[in-house]
């Protein structure tokens, strides 16, 4: 599965893919930020194939000394918020200063019954895990979730 927005810098997008029991989940952009945003959508892919609602707003902060690093960081953060406000995300926001990320989560409580969770993951690993730009100056970012 996987999808894609054009935008007029860039294609972005974002895939999932198998990994034993657990799932892959990889985004991509024109920078960093964009392939995380990206990824985070793949996540929700994971968890819900119905429309979820960008209703309420959550701003979150990570760090650490590398990009990669950092990633596991922004999906495991984003992990986290569902789990503690029972929330799913429609749209993500990503800022990247250094080893600083900031971002900002929009959507709404999960409604079990309309969202039909398929599974809750547990957390994003080292395992598959990388971030980098490509030939054509793309970037993308990915690693394996345990579900």
């Amino acid at each position: 599965m996987s999808a894609s927005a054009a935008s007029t810098a860039s294609v972005a997008g974002w895939e999932l893919f198998p990994h034993g029991a657990d799932v892959g989940v990889r985004g991509w952009g024109a920078t960093p930020a964009e392939a995380f945003e990206q990824a985070a959508h793949a996540l929700m892919a994971v968890v819900t194939h119905s429309e979820v609602q960008p209703l309420v707003a959550i701003e979150v902060e990570c760090e650490a000394p590398d990009l990669e690093l950092l990633f596991v960081d922004w999906l495991n953060t984003v992990i986290y918020e569902m789990a503690v406000r029972e929330m799913l995300f429609r749209r993500f926001i990503v800022k990247i200063d250094g080893g600083r990320l900031a971002g900002t989560l929009w959507g709404e409580p999960i409604d079990v019954e309309r969202h039909a969770p398929a599974c809750e993951p547990k957390g994003a690993t080292y395992t598959a895990l990388k971030v980098s730009k490509d030939s054509d100056s793309l970037w993308s970012a990915g690693c394996i979730v345990d579900v």
